[in-house]
C-alpha cells in the first residue's frame, strides 16, 4: 500500500464503489524497533488509500483503527467520546493519525469514511506473532510462554467472526454528517462532515490468565508460564465501550471466550497436521 503508482493503478483498474482497508504494519511491540515500517505502511500507505478514494468517488471507505489509540487513559470502559491524544507506542500515534487523516478527506471532499477501533482480535488466520498463536503453539510444544505483565493485563479479547460481521454491517450503512454537532462541545468521534469512528469489542475484558486457561482447556494442556514484567508500549488494560455501535447498527460481539478459543485451537491443530502432511510428502 505504500507503492503509490501500484496503488493508484489498482483503484483505475478496479474502480471501487466502497472500500475496507485493513492493512497496515501492525503491533506495538515491533513499532519500538522498526519505526518506519509504521510511517510506511500505515501513514503513506493509508494516504494512498485516501487519494483513491477520493479520485475515484468511492462512496465508503471502512479502516481499521485500533484500541490502541486509547494509550495512557485509564477510565474505563474505553468510550469513541474520550480524548485519545497519550499514544504510548508508534503503532497507537499512526492508527490515531489516520483518523485524523480521514476526517480531512471527509470534510474537504465529503469522502464518508468509518474507522473502526479494533480491540484484542483473535481466531483462526490470526497473526502468527500474536499471543494466541504463540501460546498455542509452545503448550502443545511443551515450551514456556511468556506472560507479560505477570498474566495482570486485562483484554477485550473479540473473535474474528465477530469483527467481520461489524465490518460488513458498517460497509452498507455509509457515515454521514451530525446534524447535532457543535464546535464547543464537539463530539470526537463523528461531525459535520461524514466521518464516523466506532469501538467494535467484546465489551468483556478478560485477563490474560483466564485467556491462557481458556486455551489450556482447549488444548487439554497446562502451560509453562514464564511471568515477565510488563514492556514498553503496552497498556494494563483494554475495555470497549460500544454504545454507539449498539445504537446505529443494533450490533455487538457476542461469541463467548471459550467458544472462540476452542474454535481458534481446532483451526491451529487442523494447521499443525496439514503441515505435517505436507512435508512427509515433500521427502
Amino acid at each position: 500500500v505504500a507503492d503509490r503508482q501500484a496503488m493508484a493503478d489498482l483503484f483505475a483498474k478496479e474502480n471501487p464503489q466502497r472500500v475496507i482497508h485493513l492493512a497496515a504494519q501492525a503491533g506495538v511491540r515491533y513499532s519500538i524497533s522498526n519505526p518506519h515500517a509504521y510511517i510506511d505502511s500505515n501513514i503513506v500507505g493509508f494516504m494512498n488509500i485516501l487519494e483513491g478514494c477520493r479520485h475515484h468517488n468511492v462512496e465508503h471507505l471502512v479502516y481499521a483503527s485500533s484500541s490502541s489509540v486509547y494509550g495512557a487513559n485509564t477510565r474505563m470502559p474505553f468510550s469513541v467520546q474520550d480524548a485519545v491524544d497519550h499514544p504510548v507506542s508508534l503503532y497507537a500515534a499512526s492508527k490515531k493519525a489516520n483518523e485524523l487523516m480521514a476526517h480531512t478527506y471527509s470534510h474537504l471532499y465529503q469522502l464518508p469514511t468509518t474507522g473502526l477501533r479494533f480491540f484484542t482480535v483473535y481466531g483462526p488466520w490470526g497473526r502468527p506473532d500474536m499471543s494466541p498463536i504463540l501460546f498455542a503453539q509452545n503448550i502443545m510444544q511443551g515450551k514456556p510462554i511468556d506472560v507479560f505483565n505477570y498474566g495482570n493485563h486485562r483484554r477485550d479479547f473479540t473473535y474474528i467472526d465477530d469483527i467481520v460481521t461489524g465490518v460488513t454491517k458498517v460497509l452498507d450503512k455509509p457515515a454521514a454528517p451530525n446534524p447535532g454537532w457543535v464546535s464547543d462541545n464537539p463530539d470526537p468521534a463523528t461531525s459535520t462532515a461524514p466521518y464516523r469512528v466506532y469501538n467494535i469489542g467484546s465489551n468483556n475484558p478478560v485477563q490474560l490468565l483466564h485467556f491462557i486457561e481458556a486455551l489450556e482447556e482447549a488444548i487439554g494442556k497446562k502451560a509453562i508460564k514464564n511471568l515477565l514484567p510488563m514492556q514498553p508500549g503496552d497498556v494494563p488494560d483494554t475495555y470497549a465501550d460500544v454504545t454507539d455501535l449498539i445504537a446505529d447498527f443494533g450490533y455487538k460481539p457476542d461469541t463467548p471466550l471459550q467458544v472462540g478459543v476452542n474454535a481458534f485451537v481446532e483451526w491451529y491443530k487442523e494447521m499443525c497436521l496439514n503441515k505435517l502432511h505436507h512435508n512427509q510428502l515433500l521427502r
